[in-house]
């Protein structure tokens, strides 16, 4: 059986059990903890840094930090909002998203995130880097513009659909997402079913031919804010 380890977050008390992350743990409390590299059904990466918060007085990143007993863990401080904030900023600033034009619109966590900080315009200087679009498999696009090397679809490739169409190439700002060909995606395995297809949190990878189906008023973020489902569990157990 395994071990009870009771903390504290924002002055809540929640109970997790040895091995789980803080996040984890929180989840299951219904206390949302924003991220956006992080994905239930892979591994933890800590690549983004959105889920930081202050565990006894240290920040660390909530998706990678075991629960342990006693600890006391800071969520929702001025010092924590205003990081978070200037990190999602800079995720705007670094990529090209055009959030009117983009299908992806309303179901993008990058721009569901922004509505929940606060965040109506980025206080940074743009970018505006030159980006390839990879329109040669015939039902998956890829929009390098619009990726913020989360890392999601490397690691649903290799953990989920046991592929490794993808990886990282490159290093500091010339990081990015390739493929396993020269040719372009569509001389990989990657098929539409996979879940890397899915797994994306804005929308660098996306279906051909079912763009803006859902309408507005409809798409996943547009009644309530992201985290929302997480929330609803605390409330539930009232």
């Amino acid at each position: 059986m395994s071990e009870i380890v009771k903390f504290t977050i924002d002055g809540v008390e929640v109970t997790g059990q040895a091995g789980q992350t803080i996040l984890q743990a929180a989840n299951e409390a219904g206390i949302y903890i924003p991220r956006l590299c992080a994905q239930k059904d892979l591994t933890p990466h800590g690549s983004c840094r959105v889920c930081t918060v202050m565990v006894n007085g240290r920040p660390q990143a909530a998706c990678i930090q075991p629960v342990a007993d006693s600890a006391v863990v800071e969520n929702e401080t001025p010092e924590i909002k205003e990081l978070r904030k200037n990190l999602v900023e800079m995720l705007f600033v670094e990529s090209n998203h055009y959030c009117m034009f983009c299908e992806k619109s309303g179901n993008c966590e990058l721009q569901a995130m922004a509505y929940r900080l606060g965040i109506l315009a980025p206080r940074h200087p743009y970018f505006f880097p030159n980006r390839a679009v990879d329109a040669t498999h015939p039902d998956i696009l890829i929009d390098h513009n619009r990726c913020i090397l989360c890392g999601r679809c490397v690691r649903a490739s290799k953990e989920l659909d046991h592929k490794n169409v993808f990886q990282f190439v490159g290093r500091g700002a010339h990081k990015r997402v390739a493929v396993n060909s020269s040719n372009g995606l569509g001389k990989t395995e990657a098929a539409v079913t996979d879940r890397m297809v899915r797994i994306c949190p804005v929308g660098a990878i996306i279906k051909k031919r079912v763009g803006y189906a859902i309408p507005v008023g409809r798409r996943l973020y547009d009644t309530q804010p992201i985290g929302s489902d997480i929330e609803a569990r605390r409330t539930a157990g009232k």
